[in-house]
């Protein structure tokens, strides 16, 4: 009694179809599979953006912190 069966998902789609109609539904997928996708860039543009691309560390120089002070 407390779930649903196949028969009552196929009643609820047919009546959301019906009332909104399949361009809108379409729609409203494309309009949500944009915003996850865009979702999925900003998480992996955020990595990104804590590591400098162009920035080389440099290796064997030694400053001293003398010298760097007096600039």
């Amino acid at each position: 009694m407390g779930s649903l069966s196949i028969w009552h998902w196929l009643i609820v789609l047919v009546v959301v179809v019906l009332i909104f109609g399949t361009k809108k539904l379409s729609n409203v997928g494309k309009d949500l599979g944009s915003a996850v996708r865009g979702f999925k860039e900003g998480i992996n543009g955020e990595g990104e953006a804590a590591k400098p691309a162009d920035t080389k560390p440099e290796t064997g120089r030694v400053i001293d912190t003398a010298e760097r002070d007096k600039r």
